[in-house]
């Protein structure tokens, strides 16, 4: 857990990222569901407003940690199949970084339109997992590199299908677009040991990092739509 908590903590911190997330907050009315929300963030910037934050996540140690950074958020364990809230009470529903784990994602969004009241709008923002841009001497070993911790997930590229997951699933005036985060120092170290672990590749791109010569670019989509009747 902390080894992600560290991985997550130090994506969401980017300035880049916390632009990304302000701008994922428009239009989400004032009750909002963040599924898969895990430490809390989402929940906590939102109950800032004033809106109704709901977090909802699968790990109940996620959960714990949420509420104890965000008491004034409301959090759930819960599958993003089968969240705890009558049809049509909230107006936004949001879901970041969240739908690559699902083997069906299609029931996600099944469930983001119950739980949307009318003209309710969805967000769903993630990367293509097989998409990350970086600069290294053994770009043939980088590639297998970056494949192979896509392949251990359910579902790697699900970000490139979020436009047609919401059309096929009732929502309307659908939007996408791609939002690219850019690093050149060690705040991508943690995201680069998360896909080769520990070894002389992650070393040299410590020495990029240490000689500012480091080059780590990662697309990531936003969809939006509002519930169509």
């Amino acid at each position: 857990m902390s080894t992600l908590l560290t991985l997550l903590d130090t994506f969401d911190d980017l300035p880049q990222v916390r632009n990304l997330r302000e701008h994922t907050y428009e239009g989400l009315g004032d009750t909002v569901v963040d599924v898969g929300c895990g430490s809390g963030r989402a929940v906590g910037e939102l109950a800032a407003r004033r809106v109704r934050a709901i977090g909802v996540d699968l790990d109940p140690a996620m959960i714990e940690i949420a509420s104890e950074r965000w008491p004034t958020g409301e959090f759930h364990i819960a599958d993003a199949t089968a969240l705890p809230l009558d049809d049509g009470s909230v107006t936004g529903y949001r879901a970041d970084k969240v739908l690559h784990t699902l083997d069906e994602p299609e029931r996600a969004l099944v469930e983001a339109r119950r739980v949307l009241a009318g003209n309710g709008r969805a967000v769903l923002i993630g990367q293509d997992w097989d998409t990350f841009v970086i600069d290294s001497d053994e770009p043939e070993l980088t590639r297998t590199l970056v494949h192979a911790r896509a392949d251990g997930m359910p579902n790697p590229r699900v970000a490139r299908r979020y436009r047609n997951l919401l059309l096929d699933n009732g929502f309307v005036e659908v939007t996408v677009a791609v939002h690219t985060i850019v690093w050149t120092d060690a705040t991508a170290l943690p995201v680069l040991a998360s896909i080769a672990g520990e070894g002389t590749w992650l070393e040299d791109q410590a020495t990029r990092a240490r000689n500012d010569r480091l080059f780590v670019a990662v697309p990531i989509v936003l969809a939006s739509g509002r519930r169509g009747d």
